[in-house]
């Protein structure tokens, strides 16, 4: 496996739970990882990814090569008790997005324009941020 990180160096500092975050960077690294075990045929790459988004906010983006996501996985993802996976327990994303939402932000996912999936989120580093501004 192949990991790439783009991680931006003039972001500004973000007001959070540390450790928090870090259960959602690092469930998101694993399930990226798991989606790519079976892979055999291509290149299991793994992008990590921080940026400034919509002026108001940080963006963490893990992306992946793997199985991707069908359009029924898709609605479900974030739901509590639901897995794509045969071990699975179902919770990791739902803690994970409410995690996120207790920083005032949110997290979601999108299939890619090739294999595998797209996870990000966004968390405001400005008080001065809306949750209006957030969920643009």
């Amino acid at each position: 496996m192949i990991l790439r990180s783009e991680l931006a160096e003039d972001l500004p500092p973000v007001t959070c739970d540390r450790v928090q975050v870090q259960q959602v960077i690092l469930n998101l690294l694993r399930n990226a990882s798991d989606a790519m075990v079976s892979i055999e045929d291509g290149l299991r790459q793994l992008l990590i990814r921080t940026e400034r988004a919509d002026g108001y906010c940080v963006r963490v983006t893990v992306r992946d090569a793997g199985v991707g996501l069908d359009r029924e996985s898709m609605d479900r993802l974030f739901d509590a008790f639901y897995t794509t996976k045969s071990d699975g327990m179902g919770i990791g994303l739902s803690v994970s997005r409410s995690i996120i939402e207790r920083h005032h932000g949110r997290l979601w996912a999108e299939p890619n324009d090739g294999p595998g999936a797209t996870f990000s989120f966004s968390i405001p580093f400005g008080p001065g941020a809306s949750r209006e501004q957030i969920r643009q």
